[in-house]
Order: C-alpha cells, then sequence, then structure tokens
C-alpha cells in the first residue's frame, strides 16, 4: 500500500477541477499494475466527484443545478457565511474509489475525477491511497 497527497489550488468561488491526470501519474510514479486508488477530500467545503470530462458544460451544469437546489439566501444556522458550501459538499461526497487495471484508471470513456471546490478560491488537498500493486 501507497499513500500521499497533493495540493489544488482553486481560483474561483464554484469550480471543479480535473484531478485524473494527477491521480493516474501517482499509480505510473509507483509502477502499480492493479488495485484499487480512493482518493479523500479533508475539506468540508469542497467534494469529489466522477463525472463527464469532455464537456466542460457539463461542469457548469453542475454547479448551477447544486446551486438551483442549495439556496445561497436562507436562514442557515451557521453563521460563517459557507452555510450553502457544507451542503453541496455533502452532495457530491468527500471520496471516490476507482479501480485500477493494467497500469491505468479504469474510468469510462468519457469519465474524469474532479476536486468540487464550493467556497473559494482556496488552497487545498487531496489524500490519496492504493490498495494493492
Amino acid at each position: 500500500m501507497v499513500s500521499g497527497r497533493f495540493a489544488v489550488n482553486t481560483a474561483s468561488s464554484m469550480e471543479f477541477v480535473d484531478i485524473t491526470a494527477n491521480l493516474q501519474r501517482i499509480i505510473d510514479d509507483n509502477d502499480v499494475d492493479s488495485g484499487l486508488l480512493v482518493a479523500y477530500n479533508p475539506h468540508t467545503t469542497a467534494g469529489i466527484t466522477i463525472n463527464e470530462g469532455a464537456d466542460p458544460a457539463v461542469q457548469s451544469d453542475l454547479i448551477g443545478i447544486l446551486q438551483h437546489i442549495i439556496p445561497l439566501e436562507f436562514p442557515y444556522k451557521h453563521l460563517e457565511g459557507n452555510s450553502p458550501s457544507h451542503m453541496m459538499a455533502t452532495l457530491t461526497g468527500s471520496s471516490v474509489t476507482v479501480i485500477i487495471e493494467n497500469g491505468r484508471l479504469l474510468l469510462g470513456t468519457w469519465q474524469r475525477i474532479f476536486f468540487c471546490e464550493y467556497d473559494g478560491p482556496r488552497n487545498r488537498k487531496v489524500w490519496w491511497k492504493i490498495l494493492g500493486g
């Protein structure tokens, strides 16, 4: 088993950052042929998800629908001003697990792994662990 972390720096208040290449590079650097990769986000106002990466409009639409579902203005009791970010992070979740086969992340044709920023811009991190190998 190998594990580590890497930085994700976001530039907007809400954005999806494609981290697929970062994770594939980790697999390549550790010469992993098969196993599982777990990517975990230790932040309560950000998430990680797998979705389409070919058309950037998908990420924009996802952010738009999250903003539609979760109102920015609501009588939130948490008064830090980032309550909607906590709600959005709950919907996307804090980790993904992906199968590694023949040294590659086993993703669908259009799938990419995204770090989901909901309270940026910030300097974030992603923790990862590879099981197997």
